[in-house]
């Protein structure tokens, strides 16, 4: 879909959104609209309940003498409550009004609001940004679509005082909406097709964005003592793989960020067998390696000034003759040993590894790992927000801050001593779960085991947020992407040098670190 900005004017075809104001006040553009309509918004409002609140529509056949083809007016709340994230709304409830009809164009008008939290060009930009991100859609293996399934929208023309200035502020926010489409893509690709071997060869694409990408596999992962990891995909006849994912469009000399994301492609529960029901929606269980993946995307082909690394565990855990059993006991690279009570609490196993990994080869200033990791969560905080663990208050906040901005909500959640002895064993250093009391928290406790002392880290159970079934703003009906806006945000506010990115420094081979 084209993205287009303009100066303000009546179109002269397809469907036309306005804004109005928290108690019927009609914006700039609504009240010329009114005007050349000889006063059919002001009738509507007049006979309908719309009142102007926050992601209120109102959906209108166009009056004889105009061209257009329907108007859609969008409440907009409280002038000085109008943001970035509003006008986010604003775009995506016009796409959805719009997609209703056959047109193929939508036009957004964006005014000049003195009480606004943003300049009218970077509240163009982002509703542009909305209206990308509702557009999304996965139809790759849907052969039949009926000609009314069919999107007809081909433009999104954004009207705005400085149309120049919106291009400009669109630019960087265009490249975050393709990121967050190829998460949204990875993760609702079917297991038979996105594999370990298959994502790492996705993943290995980026390297044409300049990003450098290394992958391990089995035999690598033995030699550096990776036996937690190798222990949950040993059931399965997909090999495992660990990929390392580079940018280095910072300082040479400065400790990356890293981020680390579970891969599990797809998640029987292995011996521990899941129940059948929804069990196909456990090819979504790799949401965090889509994430990292994608984020890297983002800051590569941005330019962004910053180094990241980005470290993702592909496994499958599937039940067979070769499957890791319960009651077995692994040795992880950290030289912890870990006693499998249940093979269903998998992704704790995985991420053991390869937060190890990341923190003895890249020695990074602050880790950030993202997991569809417990159903637990989901029960705690439902599917609005995700969980937040740490043991650092400034790298949390950090986070919590971003989250509240681009609207993937965060929420802390408590650590501790008790919750920690929940998960010893009788035979091993620990054992993988703590049974159904605070699991969320006692999976957390697992992974904490995995952090070097001294290491700012935080992870981020997204269990709830990474699909949905119902869409919100912003989030069509599936895959949500959750998590790609979030640290995108946070390395570009607290990471990230205000200096022009350099050229991404060639990355040295890591693979043959030894096992500590």
């Amino acid at each position: 879909m084209k993205v287009v900005f303009a100066q303000p004017g009546l179109p002269k075809s397809g469907c036309l959104a306005v804004g109005v104001l928290e108690g019927g006040l009609l914006t700039p553009s609504a009240r010329e609209l009114d005007a050349a309509t000889g006063g059919a918004l002001a009738r509507a409002l007049a006979a309908s309940r719309f009142t102007g609140k926050a992601d209120q529509t109102l959906d209108l056949l166009a009056p004889a003498g105009v061209g257009l083809d329907r108007i859609v007016l969008i409440g907009l709340g409280k002038a000085d409550a109008v943001d970035a994230r509003r006008l986010e709304s604003f775009g995506a409830a016009a796409l959805v009004a719009a997609e209703k009809g056959k047109g193929t164009e939508l036009t957004l008008a964006v005014d000049v609001l003195a009480e606004a939290k943003a300049s009218a060009p970077t509240l163009a930009a982002h509703a542009a940004l909305g209206a990308l991100l509702r557009a999304y859609r996965f139809d790759t293996y849907r052969t039949k679509l009926k000609p009314e399934d069919k999107p007809t929208l081909k433009t999104v023309t954004v009207t705005v005082s400085d149309p120049v200035a919106a291009k400009t502020a669109f630019a960087p926010l265009d490249v975050i909406a393709e990121g967050v489409s190829f998460t949204r893509d990875l993760v609702s690709e079917p297991a038979n097709v996105l594999y370990p071997a298959a994502f790492a060869k996705i993943a290995k694409s980026l390297e044409k964005d300049g990003v450098s990408v290394e992958v391990l596999g089995e035999k690598e992962m033995a030699k550096l003592g990776m036996g937690s990891l190798l222990g949950v995909g040993q059931g399965s006849e997909r090999e495992s793989q660990l990929v390392v994912m580079r940018w280095m469009g910072g300082n040479p000399d400065d400790a990356p960020v890293a981020i680390v994301g579970k891969g599990v492609c797809f998640d029987t529960g292995g011996i521990s067998l899941k129940p059948a029901a929804n069990m196909e929606e456990m090819k979504t269980d790799m949401s965090g390696a889509a994430v990292t993946t994608g984020l890297l995307r983002i800051l590569a082909r941005r330019k962004a000034a910053v180094n990241v690394v980005g470290v993702i565990g592909l496994v499958e855990n599937m039940p067979s003759g070769t499957a890791q059993r319960p009651g077995d006991v692994v040795k992880s690279m950290s030289g912890q040993t870990i006693e499998v009570i249940n093979t269903d609490a998998e992704g704790r196993l995985v991420l053991a590894d390869a937060l190890w990994y990341t923190q003895e080869t890249f020695k990074p200033k602050a880790v950030v790992d993202l997991a569809t990791l417990t159903g637990a969560i989901v029960i705690a905080l439902g599917t609005n927000h995700a969980g937040l663990f740490s043991n650092d208050d400034a790298l949390s906040k950090m986070l919590a801050d971003a989250g509240l901005e681009v609207g993937e909500p965060l929420w802390r959640m408590p650590m501790g001593d008790a919750y920690d002895e929940l998960i010893k064993s009788d035979i091993a250093d620990m054992k993988n779960v703590g049974g159904r009391e605070a699991g969320s928290i006692t999976a957390a406790q697992f992974l904490k085991r995995f952090v070097q002392p001294g290491q700012a880290w935080a992870h981020l159970d997204i269990a709830g947020v990474s699909w949905t079934k119902k869409a919100a703003a912003t989030t069509p009906k599936g895959a949500a992407g959750f998590g790609v806006r979030l640290l995108e945000r946070m390395i570009a506010t607290h990471y990230e040098s205000a200096l022009p990115a350099a050229k991404p420094a060639k990355a040295k081979k890591t693979a043959k670190k030894g096992k500590k």
